[in-house]
């Protein structure tokens, strides 16, 4: 079992930054990919982004590319996202979630095995 804890959420000015952090604890992640979903207020689950188990890649998604930069420690068993140029439309819950299924990292939510709980985030303009 994977116990994942989000942290760092709060409330931000758009233009502003933000870093999100996701501790593992349990078993490590250290052979998992990771990703970062978000659910915007009133819409479905979106992927963010996502990391390879070795940190070698990174794939994101359109709407935070350039902007957001997902990493990881793995000495530490955590991963990162760093959100920088922060938008309205970034406002959601955003959680963290654990592949051990597809450790070269993936877009699917389905190909998750573990979830965090989640960490707000809110952008006001």
């Amino acid at each position: 079992q994977v116990q994942l804890v989000e942290s760092g959420g709060g409330l931000v000015q758009a233009g502003g930054s933000l870093s999100l952090s996701c501790a593992a604890s349990g078993r490590t992640v250290r052979s998992a990919a990771m990703g970062w979903f978000r659910y915007p207020p009133g819409k479905e689950r979106e992927f963010v982004a996502t990391i390879s188990w070795s940190g070698g890649t990174t794939s994101y998604a359109d709407s935070v590319k350039g902007r957001f930069t997902i990493s990881r420690d793995n000495a530490k068993n955590t991963v990162y996202l760093q959100m920088n140029s922060l938008k309205p439309e970034d406002t959601a819950v955003y959680y963290c979630a654990a592949s051990y299924r597809v450790v070269v990292g993936t877009s699917r939510d389905s190909d998750y095995d573990y979830w965090g709980q989640g960490t707000q985030v809110t952008v006001s303009s």
